[in-house]
């Protein structure tokens, strides 16, 4: 007698196994990338090409390529070496039948190529589209900032001083120019220096979707980005925030506009935290944890793409 087997065959179980397992189909259920790569093209066109050279790869295309570098946090390398080698990646790119795919230069080269404003674009089409189909941000927000490192500089201080003015130096060629980032600053957190940028995010308390963003140097204080990442729009009046946001005229406003004060409070010299608001802190920080959470996982890394290009891929383009 022939052993039994769970295994059942079937013309179509490639199908189906796509469908089960191609998450990114959900996305393009939602999301319109022709209108997101119309809009990447008005903020950012595309270079005409001599007469016989090689064709650029649509723009519709590369925002697909880096929706999936930014989600996955994958590198220029790692993108190219993907699209080789994962079937859903290249349906999801419009690849699945082409002989070529873009290599980890095309990717570098898009990114720099649409700069801040073209990801800025991209990050503020993406949200109007899910406004317009009803995904309205409804569960209270969350406040939070987050550093964005960049290669380390290592100039000489008579460098330093002309970069400080905003000159550059003479003596650096072309090539060294684009591995210098003039925009990037040093701040000190939790006693350890860093160097790169602040990202400063809104996520919904419910669903951690980012819905706004800044981007500033990293020298920037997060109270700083406070009152330009504040959606009056939350139907929630529920407002977390960690102990880098208390002040009083801000507690006054957020009481004046009917929001619920859930920011964490800060002890002062000589006047410590009692254990009522010590208690306090430690229930806000439960729902809280879930923006830092937010500001440090994958759908931040697509929000940060709006920061310099140095952000993005170590080098600049100047």
């Amino acid at each position: 007698m022939k052993p039994r087997s769970a295994i059942k065959t079937d013309l179509f179980a490639d199908e189906h196994h796509r469908k089960k397992i191609d998450s990114l189909v959900e996305i393009e259920s939602h999301i319109d990338f022709a209108a997101l790569a119309a809009e990447v093209d008005a903020k950012a066109p595309r270079p005409g090409s001599a007469q016989g050279g090689r064709p650029p790869y649509p723009t519709e295309t590369m925002v697909r390529i880096l929706v999936l570098k930014r989600l996955y946090n994958l590198s220029d390398e790692q993108m190219e070496y993907q699209l080789l080698d994962r079937m859903s990646y290249k349906r999801f790119c419009g690849l699945s039948n082409a002989t070529n795919v873009p290599d980890r230069t095309t990717v570098w080269t898009f990114e720099n190529r649409i700069g801040e404003a073209g990801a800025k674009a991209l990050f503020d089409g993406v949200s109007a589209q899910l406004l317009k189909k009803g995904f309205i941000a409804r569960g209270g927000q969350i406040i939070d900032a987050t550093l964005v490192p960049a290669p380390k500089q290592h100039n000489r201080r008579g460098e330093k001083e002309l970069i400080e003015q905003g000159a550059m130096p003479a003596s650096w060629r072309p090539a060294k120019r684009r591995q210098k980032d003039l925009d990037a600053t040093w701040t000190k957190k939790h006693g350890k220096s860093h160097f790169g940028y602040k990202l400063s995010i809104n996520a919904d308390k419910k669903y951690k979707i980012i819905r706004r963003i800044e981007t500033d140097t990293a020298s920037t204080h997060d109270s700083q980005h406070f009152d330009n990442v504040f959606d009056t729009s939350n139907t929630s009046r529920d407002v977390y925030a960690d102990r880098g946001y208390p002040s009083e005229q801000r507690e006054a406003r957020l009481k004046e506009n009917g929001f619920r004060n859930q920011i964490q409070r800060k002890g002062k010299r000589n006047k410590p935290l009692s254990e009522c608001q010590q208690r306090r802190n430690t229930r806000i920080a439960k729902t809280r944890a879930r923006g830092s959470s937010t500001c440090s996982g994958p759908s931040s890394r697509w929000a940060a793409s709006c920061c310099a290009p140095s952000v993005r891929s170590g080098r600049t383009l100047r």
